[in-house]
């Protein structure tokens, strides 16, 4: 498949799991993708892969990111950590990084791409929320405001780049197979009081209908239909992959 043929796409935490898997899939579609992590050799290894062009960036040096112009027709804005924590024991320090890292940096990111997108009269901005971005879970204050957030600026975007020819919508999976998920379970394990091994089941998938985890490359293949042509009447949507989590 080729429908995204000329097109230049920047994926955000693209050098492993949903970052990386969105990236092959708009590669295949034919985009020259744009892999930005501040992790540079696994940026490096995904753009060889792919044949793109490895950015190794530190977005949290927001300042930076203030008067940065992008030439990049598809935007993905994927980067994001957890933190698990009681909100009375939540450190303001990380709440204020991952309001940073998954509000301000998107924000920061879709302001220096605008201008190139109204100029050519097309735009896809892609939004990684999460089921957190329309559910809340217990111990994750910071997140979940984040992608809250992140939820209302995606339809902010969605309405002023709509004459435009502008695309903004947001994919909310549940559990994903990746570094994310799987640094939280002994975190999950702890705070719950069960054994890891019960971490899955009892706490990751419970409210699911299907007990499963998201496989990234599902979410890459939702990412790829978005930025293409086909989308073009598709924007301020919020596209859940959980599993009949957010059913209930």
């Amino acid at each position: 498949m080729s429908d995204l043929a000329g097109r230049t796409a920047l994926v955000t935490g693209a050098a492993s799991g949903i970052g990386a898997a969105c990236a092959r899939e708009l590669a295949s579609r034919g985009a020259v993708v744009t892999v930005a992590d501040v992790d540079a050799s696994g940026a490096d290894a995904v753009a060889r892969e792919i044949g793109g062009k490895p950015w190794a960036v530190d977005l949290l040096d927001v300042s930076a990111l203030e008067t940065l112009q992008l030439d990049c027709d598809i935007l993905v804005n994927n980067a994001g950590v957890q933190s698990i924590h009681p909100i009375q024991e939540f450190p303001p320090e990380r709440f204020r990084m991952l309001l940073a890292l998954m509000v301000e940096v998107p924000f920061l990111l879709i302001r220096a791409a605008l201008p190139h997108m109204y100029a050519q009269g097309f735009g896809r901005v892609v939004n990684i929320s999460s089921v957190h971005g329309l559910r809340a879970s217990e111990f994750k204050s910071g997140y979940v405001t984040a992608k809250h957030a992140l939820e209302g600026l995606s339809k902010v975007t969605a309405l002023e780049g709509g004459p435009h020819g502008v695309t903004s919508n947001c994919v909310n999976p549940g559990y994903v197979r990746t570094p994310l998920v799987t640094k939280q379970i002994a975190d999950q394990a702890r705070i719950h009081g069960i054994p890891e091994q019960d971490v899955l089941a009892e706490v990751l998938l419970k409210e699911s209908a299907v007990k499963q985890l998201v496989e990234p490359e599902e979410v890459g293949a939702l990412v790829g239909w978005l930025a293409s042509p086909s989308a073009r009447m598709v924007t301020g949507a919020s596209y859940t992959m959980d599993g009949g989590w957010s059913a209930r």
